[in-house]
């Protein structure tokens, strides 16, 4: 068999980026805003078509959270792109998802709309059933039973290509945004050795799919135990933060990744002075997202609020640094 020519010329790359470069000065290309604009700042005004953005933090830190809000509010933040949306949904239950939804939007604890914290009355019910027909609108589908990651890869095709949207003239992949609540959880292949393994395959997996098909991949990690050092949740210590050695099998990902993002929430380590700029944390629910690598954006720290009563997360200033006192 003949072997295929691969190379091309630079010049098809020079034209695609000026192609691109214009598109997005007229705006018709457009990244994915979420929903804070401290995250839009720091990369490329949202997360771009064709990339991949790892979050990664401890059990508990709102990695999920993040990652529900952007989703539930996605087609309102951009209401001029035409997308989709897939997730992978080993964690938790579609209807568990559905029902922190309602958390969201109403403001009532979830433990209250299952009735385990004084009955969920008939008003609040009627109210989550006229927001379920308003949301049911929006093309978002879940996969629910645990894969491999090449049966991950082969749900992804499949999608994409029941999605093509047929004109006139062409023929067009959807833009679809994949997210994935846990890589930890995807099942690992007979030939795979370990996890690490696994997620060595799931990052060429993604970057490969991401190369073919308009994609916006979110995916959910942990992090490594070493985290949880004692002397990592000393006052004031740049141990505090994340780093991106820190990310589970991070050398799996980073490379793939062009979003790396680690989560923390300090205060449920009772850090209350935070790294070496000793960030004063006032309580459990201040969440830091440390940008560890933006391939297109800026590295940088920002911090959020946790509400975890409504199921979502609100952009909030800066804490005031701990006032040093100077011997004289």
């Amino acid at each position: 068999m003949e072997t295929q020519v691969l190379w091309k010329s630079q010049k098809e790359s020079f034209v695609q980026s000026l192609e691109y470069m214009r598109g997005r000065m007229d705006g018709k290309i457009k990244s994915i805003k979420t929903p804070w604009s401290k995250f839009n700042d720091a990369t490329t005004d949202g997360i771009e078509w064709n990339s991949l953005t790892v979050i990664g933090g401890r059990p508990g830190a709102g990695k999920t959270l993040i990652k529900d809000q952007i989703v539930r509010e996605a087609f309102l933040q951009n209401p001029d792109e035409d997308f989709r949306v897939l997730e992978f949904q080993f964690e938790m239950l579609g209807r568990t998802s559905a029902i922190r939804e309602y958390s969201s939007v109403l403001g009532k604890s979830y433990k209250y709309l299952c009735s385990a914290d004084g009955k969920l009355s008939e008003e609040d019910l009627t109210k989550c059933y006229e927001y379920a027909k308003k949301r049911v609108v929006f093309p978002i589908d879940i996969v629910e039973d645990p894969l491999t990651v090449n049966e991950f890869k082969e749900q992804i095709s499949m999608y994409m290509k029941d999605n093509i949207v047929q004109t006139d003239d062409d023929a067009y992949y959807k833009k679809t945004i994949v997210t994935l609540d846990h890589s930890l959880l995807l099942k690992k292949a007979p030939f795979e050795k370990d996890k690490y393994d696994t997620l060595y395959n799931l990052g060429e997996a993604v970057t490969e799919l991401k190369r073919k098909y308009p994609i916006a991949f979110i995916i959910l990690s942990q992090l490594n135990r070493n985290i949880d050092n004692p002397e990592r949740s000393e006052d004031g210590k740049y141990g505090n933060y994340i780093l991106e050695s820190d990310i589970f099998g991070s050398d799996a990902l980073l490379q793939h990744a062009d979003t790396l993002i680690g989560l923390n929430r300090p205060g449920k380590q009772k850090i209350r002075f935070y790294g070496p700029d000793r960030y004063v944390i006032e309580n459990d629910r201040v969440l830091v997202m440390h940008f560890l690598k933006c391939r297109n954006g800026d590295n940088r720290m920002s911090f959020f609020r946790a509400e975890f009563e409504k199921m979502r997360v609100a952009e909030m200033e800066t804490p005031a640094q701990q006032e040093r006192r100077i011997n004289k």
